[in-house]
């Protein structure tokens, strides 16, 4: 019988070209930069890590060799879709809705269960949806074991597939167990014969939400994933052990839009796990088989030109499949400000089919493996973050040392935003290139107003200026009579306040804007009136006594401070002389000017 087999590929060269070297290299690109120096075309990252213009072969010689590729995954990046259950609901209409994702494209499904999961219909998901064959996970804010149960007698018996994440209210999983180590165990013990089933979940996205560097993010997961393989087993060789703990866990990251580096991220998340797992005595072969599932960055999504998300999210899918994670979560692109909808959705959930349907991106095992560049960022990551995580553990971990990762992690945040406002990072459509005409598919006050709406993304102290103004604007052309007070937030805002104000009066000046001499604690606040507008600041406390007595609040209740306060002008206009609220002035120049500049007017 003859062989049928393809004939063996042809290694591939290029003889007509002759070899470049590194002297050659940085020859042609002093150059092409016509004098300037070659340095200026370093990047750096939050991290501090400094990318070089261009790597060359040395780039490998300088990490021992080519590094391994990741082994090829079991199967292509699953595109998962998250379904958000109302406390207290059943989730028949998720459920639903899960269903027809999963017939349109979708290979898995998110239940985000707020509340008691007590309600929640497992004999509905059961009946409509094979537990056994159906790719479904759960996060869940208390009684994990409870709802796993429940899952492990609706699927009589078979193996359930998927994951569940266990999101206590103080922080991440790792951070304070002894409440709720037992519940983990059982979980740990519920899904042992559950070979495609993690019952444990690192949370990295609690970091990366947050404004982490990819280092903190990577170090601080690690953290988390150290104290659970030291705290769940059980003592004197009783069960869940070691190796079941480590099974069991499954690692989510947010992704942000940084391409390169976030792929380099997720590279460098497999060499660490495999060091840690040698760390506990453990195969380091196992870091191959960790699940990761990546979802789109909460972090950098924007209220404002919002179809900027969905290039964002594009790049940010396209990192984490390139970057070996199993599964990926896409946002729907309006989720900010919008009730989940079937536009929006479906725009999400056909991203990561074009991906793979299209663009084929399933086709090559780890498409980054010999780029000079990747390698290099790869193993740099790998290094800072391992550096970090050495540090927190000889604090005594996540379990103790929780709160200096916290204040590492909201440090980035502040510096993150800090550079927004300075202009020193561009956001498209929010701090440069925005649409000045844009017309909000939201209704601003309601959006303010709402306790839902998300304002810890690195794009908040931004929006929430530009949407007061907004408001101011379309108040006064509708000749509203009554006054309002917009809590725009803290320094963070300040900040961005004084960027406005800034580029108004020195126009493409590249010196740092000076800060007018308010407390740091400072609330911003936007006194709109039905003839004009004043930006102002307050202390907390100041805040905190006008909105008690204008909302008629008696003293000693439990009140949560509002972002909106209305009523008649003469009752604010007192309360603001009588509680010493100050109008926010740059060098004379007040409010009024500022905001229409900021609505393009």
């Amino acid at each position: 019988m003859p062989d049928s087999s393809p004939p063996p590929t042809p290694p591939v060269s290029f003889p007509e070209f002759a070899p470049v070297s590194t002297a050659q290299w940085q020859a042609q690109l002093t150059r092409e930069l016509k004098g300037a120096d070659p340095a200026s075309l370093r990047w750096t990252l939050p991290d501090g890590l400094t990318l070089e213009p261009f790597y060359h072969r040395e780039a490998l010689t300088a990490l021992g060799g080519l590094p391994a590729p990741l082994p090829p995954r079991p199967a292509p990046c699953r595109n998962v879709v998250a379904l958000s259950v109302p406390a207290g609901t059943d989730g028949r209409l998720q459920i639903a809705q899960g269903a027809d994702a999963l017939a349109r494209g979708a290979d898995g499904l998110h239940f985000i269960l707020h509340g008691d999961s007590t309600p929640f219909g497992v004999a509905d998901l059961a009946a409509r949806l094979p537990l056994a064959g159906t790719w479904l996970s759960y996060t869940v804010a208390q009684g994990p074991e409870l709802l796993l149960a429940r899952l492990a007698t609706a699927a009589e018996g078979n193996p359930l597939r998927g994951f569940l994440r266990f999101i206590p209210p103080a922080g991440p999983e790792g951070a304070e167990l002894l409440a709720f180590r037992q519940a983990l165990r059982q979980c740990v013990e519920l899904a042992r014969a559950w070979p495609d089933f993690s019952a444990l979940a690192v949370n990295g996205t609690f970091f990366g939400n947050r404004g982490g560097t990819l280092t903190q993010q990577l170090a601080f997961s690690l953290s988390t994933a150290a104290a659970l393989l030291t705290e769940l087993p059980a003592e004197n060789g009783a069960s869940p052990s070691l190796a079941d703990v480590a099974r069991a866990l499954h690692l989510e990251v947010a992704v942000g839009p940084s391409y390169f580096p976030e792929i380099a991220r997720l590279r460098a998340t497999r060499r660490l796990w495999a060091t840690l797992l040698h760390g506990y005595g453990l195969p380091p072969a196992g870091a191959a088989t960790l699940p990761i599932h990546a979802s789109t960055s909460t972090w950098t999504q924007t209220t404002l030109d919002p179809h900027t998300n969905l290039l964002r999210h594009t790049t940010e899918a396209m990192s984490a499949v390139l970057g070996g994670a199993d599964s990926v979560q896409v946002a729907p692109f309006d989720c900010l400000y919008q009730a989940p909808n079937e536009f929006s959705a479906r725009l999400a959930r056909n991203l990561p089919v074009i991906l793979q349907e299209e663009a084929h991106l399933d086709w090559v095992a780890d498409p980054a493996a010999g780029s000079y560049f990747i390698e290099t960022l790869t193993d740099e990551l790998a290094r800072a973050a391992w550096a970090e995580f050495q540090a927190l553990e000889a604090q005594g971990g996540m379990a103790i040392a929780r709160g200096r990762a916290l204040e590492a992690v909201s440090q980035a945040g502040l510096d993150k935003f800090k550079r927004i406002a300075t202009g020193q990072d561009v956001v498209v459509g929010t701090n440069r290139f925005q649409n000045f005409q844009e017309k909000f598919d939201f209704q601003p006050k309601q959006l303010l107003r709402s306790g839902d709406f998300d304002t810890t993304r690195a794009t908040y102290p931004s929006e929430v200026l530009r949407l007061a103004t907004a408001l101011h604007f379309e108040r006064r052309a509708n000749q509203d009579k009554q006054a309002t007070l917009v809590l725009l937030g803290d320094s963070r805002v300040n900040e961005d306040i004084a960027e406005a104000f800034w580029h108004l009066l020195h126009p493409g000046a590249p010196v740092q804007p000076p800060m007018p001499d308010i407390a740091p604690d400072s609330y911003s606040v936007l006194f709109s009136k039905p003839d004009a507008a004043t930006l102002m600041y307050a202390r907390p406390a100041q805040f905190d006594q006008l909105a008690r007595v204008v909302q008629q609040v008696p003293s000693g209740h439990v009140f949560e401070i509002p972002s909106l306060i209305t009523s008649d002008l003469a009752t604010l206009l007192e309360a603001v002389r009588v509680f010493g609220f100050q109008e926010f002035v740059v060098e004379g120049h007040h409010t009024e000017e500022v905001l229409a500049r900021l609505q393009g007017r």
